[in-house]
């Protein structure tokens, strides 16, 4: 562990705040926060929270950058870029191995977040040289319109600890390129991860000498979140978390007109036809329930399967059950490490709970456990009826209710019967069956899939989710339009001055 925390410049203390140019912030009046590992519940590193002050220099810093990095084209823009995601490609394994220890993913999918946080700045890259605007015709003679879009400012980035780099880099990479710099605040479950991307940004920052790009703000959501989402500078807050404070970010950041990009809760289901390739489906669900733990947004918590399959999906899924590794995520082994807190086995308890009293029926039988310390659990997976109150409700653990359907009107009546509307899938080889899921009567979430799993979502399309979730959309097609202002120019090169809808004013 001390060499990996060496060689990503992690020390036993570490100032929490940084503004872009190799500088830390030393703030006396911080105070500290401890990152454990929740496979061992041992202390890894402290950091040093910012305090309102250490905030004010951070944002001051990345306004003034602001001034300057907008004017600096596009397109060199993104050969920064460029070079940020060759750096973080050259400690690919340290980065990859530093989210499995603070966070408890395991290695095959923390090495997989530091690779999506590689592709997403290559995207940038090319997105750089294609922030498109249109040209229209105007109504009048030897008039010119178009529009352009402009940078928005500085972007305040709130993440969640279940991807503690990756979701950074949706929104980083993408707003740099389109000339904002960003104001990062990590989850107070993972703070080291913050402080090794930005070591990374500040050493490629200084050598071209753009300071106040890449920010970092380590606090608390009470005080330094709070302070964000009502600070006027910044136009635009990103936020991944629960529904719960998501709506509070929302109404906080709208009353002073502020822009937010929601990322919210999931619940998320599979339909299962009775015509579909059940070792394909099983595979997916397996990876979908089971993968980081139940902890991802697009985890699959509920699967709507055709009565004439369910129970053979069920026994198939409790076999498949059994073969699940659980241990220490640095383990090649290992397929499932542990949640990331206590909070979290609590709630995975009193979901069971629930589900029980509401008629479910747990149908795993414990995995044995052989540990003494860590956040492991049991994936579960109950029978439930078709209406039930905690089948509504995301339980961020891994908890997989199964229910059925006798039409596939139903299963979709079913399917969107929750508040949240994230990622969605079927499996079916029934091509009318995938076009009505897929149609506008079908799956009501922003990700709908076909022969895929719910988890997991590639950098090209956007990612987001409706209702619950927050309609907010990052990542690749034109989520970039988020971080950007759209202006619409009218040129007049006549020497007449012709109104719109040929309006007579005024004159002889």
């Amino acid at each position: 562990m001390k060499a990996l925390l060496k060689e990503l410049q992690i020390s036993e203390v570490n100032p929490g705040a940084s503004v872009g140019d190799g500088a830390w912030i030393e703030d006396p009046k911080g105070t500290p926060l401890v990152s454990y590992n929740p496979t061992t519940g041992e202390e890894i590193a402290k950091v040093i929270q910012v305090s309102p002050d250490g905030y004010e220099q951070v944002v001051q810093a990345a306004s003034e950058s602001f001034k300057v990095w907008r004017e600096v084209p596009a397109p060199k823009r993104g050969d920064i870029a460029r070079d940020i995601g060759n750096a973080m490609r050259a400690k690919k394994e340290a980065l990859g191995d530093l989210i499995s220890l603070e966070m408890g993913k395991i290695r095959a999918e923390g090495h997989g977040e530091v690779q999506e946080m590689i592709d997403i700045f290559d995207f940038s890259v090319g997105l750089s040289r294609q922030l498109y605007g249109l040209t229209m015709h105007s109504e009048r003679e030897q008039h010119r319109m178009y529009e352009q879009w402009h940078p928005l400012g500085p972007v305040g980035v709130i993440t969640a600890f279940n991807f503690p780099m990756a979701v950074w880099s949706w929104n980083a990479a993408i707003a740099a390129v389109c000339g904002n710099p960003t104001i990062w605040k990590p989850s107070e479950q993972a703070p080291l991860s913050g402080i090794a991307i930005q070591h990374i940004c500040n050493e490629v920052m200084a050598d071209y000498g753009y300071p106040g790009v890449f920010n970092l703000v380590n606090g608390s959501g009470k005080e330094v979140g709070e302070l964000m989402l009502n600070d006027g500078r910044i136009p635009l807050i990103s936020f991944t978390g629960s529904t719960k404070v998501g709506r509070h970010v929302s109404e906080t950041v709208a009353r002073r007109f502020g822009r937010t990009i929601l990322e919210l809760g999931g619940n998320n289901a599979i339909i299962v036809d009775k015509e579909a390739d059940l070792d394909l489906a099983v595979r997916a669900i397996l990876f979908g329930a089971v993968g980081t733990a139940g902890q991802r947004c697009t985890s699959t918590r509920r699967i709507i399967a055709h009565k004439d399959i369910a129970n053979e999906l069920s026994e198939t899924l409790v076999d498949a059950y059994q073969q699940i590794t659980i241990g220490d995520p640095l383990d090649e082994k290992t397929l499932m490490g542990p949640v990331i807190n206590a909070q979290a086995i609590d709630q995975m308890k009193a979901a069971v709970a629930n589900a029980s009293s509401e008629g479910g029926q747990v149908i795993t039988s414990d995995i044995e456990l052989d540990m003494d310390k860590g956040n492991f659990v049991s994936p579960t997976i109950i029978r439930m009826p078709k209406q039930s109150k905690v089948v509504q409700e995301e339980t961020f653990a891994p908890v997989l209710y199964i229910m059925e359907y006798e039409t596939i009107e139903e299963a979709i009546q079913i399917h969107n019967d929750v508040p949240q509307g994230l990622s969605s899938a079927i499996f079916t080889d029934s091509l009318r069956t995938a076009e009505k899921f897929l149609s506008a009567g079908g799956s009501d979430c922003g990700i709908a899939n076909v022969n895929i799993g719910t988890s997991g979502a590639e950098i090209g399309g956007a990612f987001g989710g409706e209702k619950e979730t927050g309609g907010g959309r990052e990542s690749g097609s034109d989520a970039w339009k988020s971080y950007m202002r759209r202006q619409t120019n009218t040129i007049n090169w006549s020497s007449e001055l012709p109104l719109a809808q040929g309006i007579e004013f005024g004159g002889d």
